[in-house]
């Protein structure tokens, strides 16, 4: 029988004798080929390839279909992707920084709070080592003004009445010491909400960030999640808003953090592929502490996803995101780990 062919394509699976999954390709000549997203790291594929055959003359309405052989492929046991980084959410500005081929920081920005609900970044000695400074505050070009609080010339004390709130980095600037580019970025507006300064942002977290700063002497790559958060998954906590002096202000009203949280990891390599990892989480009511050990406030990764409702360091593979994000470790073994 003649005929034309009518669709080429893959069917595949992860068992060879059921491959119920197809994978649509465009015969613009041989050979052809499609792209397949969301497999799982690790794993074993089968595939086949078809072609469907349109008939001619008296079986023109008749289609017959041609198989391949049955291969397989398997895929990597790491994800791909950095090791820093939540899963992204629908709704949101995602977006990230950099310096060259240097990556920054990234972040997902959330227009109905002013304020990125997580940054990511990574963390060495090398970051830390340099005299790059920026004080001066500007708004992320990626983002309307209009949806980033009015905080560029002056703090929360002059525009919104409150004095007691510092513009407080997510990705501080004291870990960004190295790059004059990287350091002015962690001053766009994007990168810090309002946060206490007395007892909070010039104490127990800037205590926190410190320390891990000093990890990075004696360590390799620290991957570094934070934010915060305004209500639990399922929770019906009070948010306050900070309002605006002047009628002309936008936006006219701010809301202030519950709570602030971060989720910080080490791995270890072989190769390009992770065999293993160590992490500890942070949550922090928002309010003055009259200390600065911030150790009493440790908790898994399982804990904030909950609360947060973010799946945090998404591209570990599975098993190592697993049993991590759900151990207890206290701060003197993720130190030493």
């Amino acid at each position: 029988m003649t005929g034309s062919v009518s669709e080429v394509g893959f069917r595949w699976g992860t068992s060879s004798g059921n491959l119920s999954n197809t994978a649509t390709g465009t015969l613009n000549g041989t050979p052809f080929s499609v792209s397949l997203s969301g497999l799982t790291a690790g794993t074993t594929y089968y595939y086949q390839a078809y072609a469907n055959v349109q008939g001619t003359g008296d079986k023109s309405s008749s289609v017959q279909t041609f198989t391949g052989d049955v291969n397989q492929f398997t895929t990597s046991s790491e994800k791909i992707g950095l090791l820093e980084l939540p899963a992204q959410k629908s709704g949101y500005i995602h977006n990230g920084f950099g310096s060259g081929k240097t990556r920054n920081y990234n972040y997902c920005y959330d227009t109905g709070h002013y304020a990125s609900l997580w940054v990511a970044y990574p963390l060495t000695k090398s970051h830390t080592e340099g005299s790059a400074s920026t004080s001066s505050w500007k708004y992320d070009p990626n983002i309307s003004s209009d949806w980033q609080p009015a905080v560029t010339g002056n703090s929360y004390g002059t525009v919104y009445g409150n004095s007691s709130y510092s513009r407080g980095h997510q990705c501080p600037s004291g870990s960004r010491k190295s790059d004059n580019t990287m350091n002015s970025q962690t001053y766009y507006v994007s990168n810090q909400t309002p946060q206490l300064q007395n007892g909070f942002n010039g104490g127990i977290w800037n205590s926190l960030e410190n320390s891990l700063r000093t990890i990075t002497t004696s360590s390799d790559t620290l991957y570094i999640a934070t934010g915060p958060c305004y209500q639990t998954v399922g929770g019906s906590e009070t948010v306050t808003y900070l309002t605006a002096s002047s009628s002309s202000t936008v936006p006219s009203k701010v809301p202030v953090p519950n709570y602030y949280w971060k989720a910080v990891l080490k791995v270890k390599w072989s190769g390009k592929t992770v065999t293993d990892a160590c992490a500890i989480g942070f949550w922090f009511e928002h309010k003055a502490y009259s200390g600065t050990s911030y150790t009493n406030y440790v908790v898994t990764i399982d804990e904030i996803e909950d609360k947060i409702g973010f799946d945090l360091f998404a591209n570990l593979p599975d098993s190592i995101e697993a049993r991590v994000e759900s151990t207890s470790t206290t701060w003197a073994e993720f130190t030493v780990y």
